[in-house]
């Protein structure tokens, strides 16, 4: 198992001041963006509308219970 920081004394094709030669990184590091062909599709906006509105009535739904349990319409 090698050392998370190798001595840059001993490890090859760096120059002075830790850089390293061009061409010496592999061309897989230096192309990460390569693949995209298109952008991402936009997520519907109708979800996060939605989520809102059912957390809403959730709320509401929630509160009316209370209340009645509180005024006393509802017995447990």
């Amino acid at each position: 198992m090698t050392s998370p920081d190798p001595d840059p004394d001993r490890t090859p094709g760096l120059e002075p001041g830790g850089g390293v030669q061009p061409g010496d990184t592999p061309p897989e590091s230096g192309s990460t963006t390569t693949g995209l062909s298109h952008p991402d599709p936009d997520p519907p906006k109708s979800v996060p509308v939605i989520t809102i509105v059912l957390s809403v009535v959730l709320a509401v739904l929630v509160a009316a219970l209370l209340i009645s349990l509180a005024v006393g319409w509802l017995r447990f």
